[in-house]
């Protein structure tokens, strides 16, 4: 029998000699894997921001209806088992050794017959439906990783509800140099017949999504913009109404200043209603959307300090629409840390243009995706504006945060998501020190 330690290893190994599936190979595979099929609907979510978002209002939304939720998502922030949890509680060691040796064993079975080994992400989405299969939760929801017609999760074939967050530049040597292409891609998962959730944010990828559903004879939602009304940020916390034609929701709150997070929470409003679940009420739905927390996204880590991963330009485009209504009375700080195939020379114009910090304090990540400290600095050194510190590490970045922080100043951690999570265990270490 393998330690956690063991199947940890050799997961985080996979991508040295591993592959990637077609979808008919994962769904074979899947057949093979699981000992009996889900009772409970699948819900679908793909995207390009907002994805983990919308699964955790939705699963908060559900939990609320005492609807028990299995959930699938990608990356994750600190350990791998947050990729797989139920009600909110991820995957224990134990549980997660006991999936593992029964998946590598069956994929050793797999490999004998010349097929490939499944990649990094595919394993983990195979080992979560076993997971999922043995507990039959009342509802999985499954989040895509890069795109959608080609991603592993895309081998269910019978979900109940599809939703497709906002679209943008991102994984483009995956997806496509254009809107339109990536679209596309994220379309990949609208299935026939199979209700779909999307907000209409641009024209061009309205209309692709829009004539993907036609095509497959699939309803779809769409949350236009006069649909939300009266939002208001009052005390780190959004009140707002959701009309649609159909639905009328009014004083719905989010525990968030996170203005992106209104779309978000709508999407998945909009969804639990094409779920047809009588059990589900209006009071649950708000009492889930006030519960509902997503480490990382405007999450206040200590007083004024708060982690964003705003990873990619819409991203930072969100974040310092929300900055900008902080109420700071301070200066504003910033520690910025971002993978090296993300626009990031966009990102931090963007960052600058916005007229907000006063000085950033710039590190490089624990990961081989990082930008290098010299592309950074050769980015930032031309930011005239702000006052910018190089660093070697996370940990030396956010001690010259904490220094220069005043009473009155708000902090930001922002960028890629390796960050955010770097930061969250560094924090959870300071406090233990």
């Amino acid at each position: 029998m393998a330690s956690y330690k063991e199947a940890k290893r050799y997961i985080e190994e996979i991508p040295r000699f591993a592959g990637k599936n077609r979808v008919e190979d994962t769904a074979r595979l899947l057949l093979r894997i699981t000992e009996r099929s889900l009772k409970g609907k699948i819900i679908h979510v793909a995207g390009t921001n907002g994805k983990g978002s919308v699964c955790a209002y939705l699963r908060s939304i559900l939990m609320a209806g005492g609807r028990s939720v299995g959930m699938f998502i990608s990356p994750h922030l600190e350990t791998m088992r947050e990729r797989i949890s139920l009600d909110g509680r991820m995957i224990s060691e134990k549980e997660f050794t006991e999936i593992f040796v029964m998946v590598k064993e069956k994929v050793e079975d797999w490999e004998k017959e010349g097929h490939s080994h499944p990649s990094f992400f595919e394993f983990l989405f195979l080992m979560a439906m076993v997971h999922f299969s043995k507990i039959q939760p009342d509802y999985v929801i499954l989040e895509t990783g890069l795109g959608g017609r080609l991603d592993a999760t895309n081998s269910i074939l019978n979900p109940a509800v599809c939703v497709i967050t906002q679209i943008g530049y991102d994984h483009m040597q995956y997806l496509g140099d254009t809107l339109t292409q990536i679209a596309a891609e994220k379309a990949g998962i609208i299935k026939e017949n199979v209700p779909v959730i999307f907000a209409d944010k641009r024209v061009e990828v309205t209309g692709i999504l829009t004539d993907y559903a036609r095509k497959r004879k699939s309803k779809t939602v769409i949350l236009r913009k006069d649909h939300i009304l009266n939002v208001n940020i009052k005390n780190k916390t959004i009140d707002f109404s959701l009309h649609t034609g159909y639905y009328n929701y009014v004083s719905l709150s989010l525990n968030t200043f996170a203005l992106y997070q209104v779309e978000n929470a709508s999407l998945a409003v909009l969804a639990v209603q094409e779920l047809m679940d009588e059990g589900i009420s209006p009071d649950m739905v708000r009492k889930g959307l006030w519960d509902a927390f997503w480490p990382g996204r405007m999450e206040e880590i200590r007083p004024g300090v708060f982690l964003d991963g705003a990873h990619n330009e819409d991203g930072i485009e969100a974040f310092l629409h929300t900055a900008a209504m902080d109420g700071c009375v301070g200066k504003r700080i910033l520690l910025f840390g971002v993978v090296a195939d993300k626009c990031y020379r966009k990102m931090i114009q963007m960052i600058e243009d916005s007229g907000l910090f006063a000085q950033a304090a710039v590190t490089v990540l624990e990961t081989d995706r990082s930008a290098s400290i010299e592309e950074l600095t050769g980015v930032w050194e031309q930011c005239k504006g702000m006052k910018c510190s190089f660093h070697k590490d996370a940990r030396e970045a956010l001690e010259k945060l904490f220094d220069d922080k005043t009473g009155e100043d708000t902090a930001y951690v922002v960028g890629s998501l390796y960050l955010i999570g770097q930061v969250k265990s560094l924090m959870r270490r300071m406090q233990d020190d």
